[in-house]
């Protein structure tokens, strides 16, 4: 492969002027065999007694590394030359792939990205969580790692231009295009170049099915984009959901023709439609299909957001009672849950919240953000003991840290599925099973 220098690695063609490339050959630069996957899409190996976390390398190569931070037991860099290259290593097809901070994986074939995120998920669990054999089935890829995204938040750089956040920095990048991104998103961004000034950051948001877009804030002097919507709508497995500028909605939302998952415990819980599946329909196929639900159940959603997953597990429940901090998104959740009179939303903390509702509850779901659940929400919930637990997370790490706390109170881990919801990002997402020891 050879010296394949910045632009070959990291795609930044044209990016350094003379003073930072200068700046960057002085830097100092490791020669190493890149062994395993890291948690954060980097790869490690070891040499003069240091672990090396090395950004754009894939495992099994032998790497020339530029040291970005050295400590004294580790040091973090980029590959700048890759003296034997991987049988997966491709060439990545975005021009700024290791100058934006957004994409981990666009020098891998899909194949090779998703058995590395696995692997990730199975360290996790092992290290953190203390599962010697976790339960993990196969990760669920996309149908296309490409065009997905349903939301760009874009900053303003200098000289008035939207783009994204550089890789391990604040300044911002001037973008034109993300191969992630959904095709109105990118329309939207071209169309306002050049034409946003004193704001900090605009946020595009489509719905692949629904047609609806929000560009926010309202934008004075740009009326041929319209701006300022308060919400647009998703359409998820069939339900139609009003989603707010602030309120969160799984990212992979474009649909495609693709067979339904093997991972399924049994058929599909909700009609599906003619014109596919979207990578967010799969994931609320495999939550709904892990609850298990006979119609006779109180379903706890904690973390319940715009309502996603409560108004979906509804068609199979008695009742469901939905927790959700963020009063913007239970307005949200509230409005999406017209005609559905036996779903109840409360707003709170869940730690707070749950404690004092005073239910019995058959089955829960939890879906925190990458934090994972607070300590007073773990024992809130082992205060309730549901029998049955889904656990959506997406960040290996803290849902290791979780399960450990829950597996060695009242629970056996019986089910991991992960899923690829961010493909060419180092982010994956995991459905866990819990069922409680008791019975």
């Amino acid at each position: 492969m050879g010296n394949m220098g910045e632009a070959g690695v990291s795609g930044e063609r044209g990016a350094a002027g003379p003073g930072r490339s200068e700046a960057r050959r002085a830097r100092e630069r490791l020669r190493v065999v890149l062994e395993d996957v890291g948690c954060l899409g980097e790869c490690v190996g070891r040499v003069e007694g240091l672990v090396v976390f090395a950004a754009y390398g894939l495992p099994g190569e032998e790497v020339v590394v530029e040291v970005d931070e050295r400590k004294s037991r580790y040091v973090r860099g980029r590959v700048v030359e890759v003296l034997q290259p991987s049988a997966r290593r491709q060439a990545a097809p975005c021009p700024l792939f290791g100058a934006c901070g957004g994409c981990a994986w666009q020098h891998v074939d899909y194949a090779g990205e998703l058995a590395y995120k696995q692997a990730v998920v199975a360290e996790q669990l092992q290290r953190i969580g203390g599962f010697a054999e976790p339960p993990i089935r196969s990760i669920v890829g996309a149908a296309s790692p490409w065009r997905y995204r349903n939301q760009g938040r874009f900053s303003l750089a200098y000289g008035g231009r939207l783009g994204l956040t550089r890789r391990h920095s604040r300044s911002v990048l001037p973008v034109e295009d993300c191969l992630l991104m959904q095709e109105p998103i990118v329309a939207t961004l071209r169309r306002l170049q050049g034409r946003v000034s004193r704001l900090h950051q605009v946020v595009v948001r489509c719905g692949a099915r629904t047609g609806t877009l929000l560009v926010a804030p309202r934008l004075d002097g740009v009326a041929d984009v319209e701006t300022g919507q308060s919400a647009y709508e998703e359409d998820l497995l069939g339900r139609r959901y009003r989603v707010s500028d602030y309120s969160f909605f799984q990212a992979n939302t474009r649909p495609e023709l693709r067979p339904v998952p093997e991972c399924l415990w049994g058929p599909p819980a909700r009609p599906l439609r003619a014109d596919g599946l979207s990578q967010a329909d799969v994931l609320a196929l495999i939550v709904l299909d892990r609850l298990a639900l006979s119609g006779a159940e109180t379903v706890l959603d904690a973390y319940c957001g715009v309502g996603t997953f409560a108004l979906l597990a509804a068609d199979r429940a008695k009742r469901v009672v939905g927790i959700e901090e963020s009063r913007i998104a239970i307005a949200d959740a509230v409005d999406n849950r017209a005609g559905v009179g036996h779903v109840v939303f409360h707003a709170g903390k869940v730690e707070e919240v749950l404690p004092e509702l005073g239910e019995r509850f058959d089955a829960a779901i939890l879906d925190p953000s990458r934090v994972g659940c607070a300590p007073d929400t773990l024992a809130a919930l082992l205060g309730v003991r549901p029998p049955r637990i889904v656990y959506v997370s997406c960040e290996p790490a803290t849902l290791a840290r979780d399960l450990k706390v829950l597996c060695e109170s009242a629970y056996d881990l019986v089910d991991v599925q992960p899923i690829d919801m961010f493909p060419r990002t180092h982010h994956v997402e995991v459905v866990a099973t819990l069922v409680g020891t008791g019975g």
